[in-house]
């Protein structure tokens, strides 16, 4: 059964992610509508019934790039479409133009994670471009897959056609889905090299980076207890050191010390080049990592490793307090 709580962005943004597999949660304000979490940290809304004799969950988009009432207003209107007989549709229609449709219909991403999965179609699934849904094959989508370099690309876009095909089948341009039986691709699970000892060595090998921006940023990853992407894309607007918070989060006391001793001259907590954020510096990384003795750790390691660590609280102080725990006991 799931966990049940009225949905909040506090709630959420803290929800621990499991160590394997996915959790599910239920929220009260409305009970249709559910969440399941990753062990990946990734946070998807959805919605479930039994429609026609078929248990059918639908997925309305990942959180935070929907937010929690957004979701809840869409659930009345996803359940009624999908209780709607599908029409037949006799006109054919190519896969490039479907993909455009289901695009604009069912995928719900930010502008840089879009861009991202347009780019992979572009690259990888041009061959199936000109051909009409109706008439792809199996053998066209494993000649299609088989020439994508990497099992972990080629499984995600194996997973994304499996989608692409399943709304093809909603929607009535096909009677079934030609790959439903293809057997997924089997990926060797990447093992996170991170300890204890590993964390103290990092923070230590950060410490003696020469740029105060790229120092400060890759502590952040530490004390901040988030992903790259929202550490990086701080802004000193969300941040209100009078209650030691960012964005309604409470910040641990090693990142508000650090935060307040770095310059406040800009838009941006971290500046990259030009007007924007920092974004990827692999090559500063590369180099603190190689430093520490774990050439393999990747920036999304260490907020994993945390995240499983801290023990989660609803109250803000006690959540702040075991912040402080986790950090201190990395530092003994």
């Amino acid at each position: 059964m799931a966990h049940q709580f009225f949905f909040n962005p506090y709630i959420l943004d803290n929800l621990p992610a499991p160590s394997t597999g996915f959790d599910v949660v239920q929220d009260l304000s409305e009970p249709r509508l559910r969440m399941y979490v990753t062990s990946r940290g990734v946070k998807s809304f959805f919605v479930r019934k039994r429609i026609h004799g078929k248990d059918k969950r639908v997925i309305i988009g990942n959180y935070p790039d929907i937010d929690i009432e957004t979701a809840r207003s869409a659930v009345p209107e996803i359940l009624e479409q999908a209780a709607k007989k599908i029409p037949v549709r006799h006109k054919k229609i190519t896969v490039q133009k479907f993909l455009t449709l289901y695009m604009t219909n069912r995928v719900r991403r930010n502008g840089y994670s879009r861009d991202k999965l347009e780019r992979s179609i572009n690259l990888h699934l041009s061959a199936l471009f000109d051909k009409n849904i109706s008439d792809v094959s199996v053998a066209d989508v494993n000649n299609v897959i088989g020439n994508i370099q990497g099992r972990a690309i080629a499984g995600r876009m194996q997973e994304f056609l499996q989608s692409v095909f399943k709304y093809a089948v909603e929607t009535g341009y096909i009677k079934q889905n030609p790959i439903s039986n293809l057997p997924k691709i089997q990926q060797n699970r990447r093992v996170r090299p991170l300890k204890k000892s590993g964390l103290y060595k990092l923070i230590s090998a950060i410490k003696k980076e020469e740029s105060l921006n790229i120092k400060s940023a890759f502590l952040m990853l530490v004390y901040g207890f988030a992903p790259k992407s929202k550490i990086f894309a701080m802004q000193w607007r969300d941040l209100d050191f009078n209650h030691y918070t960012w964005e309604g989060r409470p910040l641990a006391d090693s990142a508000v010390v650090l935060l307040q001793d770095l310059p406040q001259d800009g838009r941006w907590v971290f500046p990259g080049r030009g007007r924007g954020h920092l974004t990827d510096p692999r090559q500063a990384w590369k180099r603190v990592v190689t430093k520490a003795g774990i050439p393999n750790l990747t920036m999304d390691d260490v907020y994993k490793y945390l995240t499983r660590q801290l023990v989660w609280a609803s109250d803000k102080e006690d959540y702040r307090a075991n912040m402080n725990a986790l950090i201190d006991d990395i530092m003994v």
